[in-house]
């Protein structure tokens, strides 16, 4: 069992909370969800687009439906703030061996969307890609082994190879609890995974005591990979934070910045989360508060970044900095 706790935590001063947040809530979406969160977001032959995790039950009762109800919904959006909402769930994958597909992420590669997903199989949690021209048609590339998830693809090949980013769950060999650390593998072809190394474990980072994983699709600056990950940390304490009896995790996110040439290779990474729950949106009413998830992250031309993410397990938020700022931060920590 993890033994020692952290205490307070707070959001990096760079990054501003977008004054529309939640951008995104379930009143949003016509098709009744309860909780809309954990978004892929990316821009796509000139239009913003976001595909989110849809989660049924109800909201004022506080339930929620069994897993086989989650789907994915999709939006478009000409700034990246107002979103128009389709009318109906973009991808349910009826297969006898899926319960449900969910936490979808975002990157274009050579004029082409892939889309990372998790996926519960009758046989175990799954991480899988996809491809997609028009968010109506999607074909799975690779499906890994039970246990993986959180995938994210780099939005360029390096040395030749696609990397991605994942989160396994070697529970056995650390621990058999929660220990959940961000390892790297690359592909000749996005269906053929392998070369697997770790790359940032939960001791490294002074904010989580529980797991770190991949977050948003890095981005590419000057200075290296900027790379969102998430980070848990885990107080027993804790007591009645949302809709379920206990929720004694809490969700940040973190920013790090890894070599261009060989991302296997953290440059510098911030000390402190980028963005803590903090906000009321974040840390009130919703399924599981005090949860950051960062899913989607765009650099516009101006050195904007816009980094999107899930709050409270319930509606989809906006932060944004300034790139030089976040690449400062994590070289300097501040």
């Amino acid at each position: 069992m993890n033994e020692f706790t952290i205490g307070a935590l707070h959001s990096s001063p760079l990054i501003q909370r977008h004054p529309a947040n939640p951008l995104l809530t379930p009143k949003d979406v016509p098709y009744g969800p309860a909780m809309v969160f954990n978004a892929g977001v990316t821009k796509f032959q000139g239009k913003y687009v976001m595909v989110f995790r849809n989660d049924y039950g109800d909201a004022d009762q506080h339930t929620i439906l069994p897993h086989n109800t989650t789907n994915l919904g999709l939006a478009f959006s000409d700034d990246g703030v107002k979103w128009e909402v389709k009318p109906a769930p973009c991808w349910i994958w009826n297969d006898e061996e899926v319960i449900r597909v969910y936490d979808p992420r975002l990157t274009v590669i050579e004029g082409k969307c892939y889309m990372c997903f998790a996926v519960d199989t009758l046989h175990g949690l799954r991480g899988g890609i996809a491809v997609t021209e028009d968010f109506e048609n999607f074909e799975v590339l690779s499906l890994s082994m039970p246990d993986n998830r959180n995938m994210v693809l780099f939005p360029e090949r390096i040395g030749g190879k696609y990397v991605r980013l994942e989160r396994p769950f070697p529970v056995y060999s650390r621990g058999g609890i929660d220990r959940f650390d961000m390892w790297m593998s690359d592909s000749p072809d996005l269906r053929y995974w392998g070369n697997s190394q770790l790359l940032l474990a939960v001791e490294q980072v002074p904010f989580a005591n529980d797991k770190v994983g991949p977050g948003a699709p890095p981005i590419k600056t000057e200075k290296g990979w900027l790379t969102t990950f998430h980070a848990v940390d885990l107080d027993r304490s804790r007591g009645k934070n949302g809709w379920e009896e206990t929720w004694k995790k809490r969700y940040t996110a973190g920013i790090m910045l890894l070599d261009l040439d060989n991302p296997s290779r953290i440059i510098g990474m911030s000390p402190s989360p980028l963005i803590a729950p903090e906000a009321s949106y974040e840390t009130d009413g919703g399924f599981r508060n005090n949860v950051i998830f960062p899913g989607g992250m765009i650099l516009e031309d101006s050195g904007e970044v816009k980094i999107y993410y899930g709050a409270a397990d319930t509606v989809e938020c906006l932060a944004t900095a300034h790139v030089d700022d976040l690449v400062r931060l994590c070289l300097e920590g501040k």
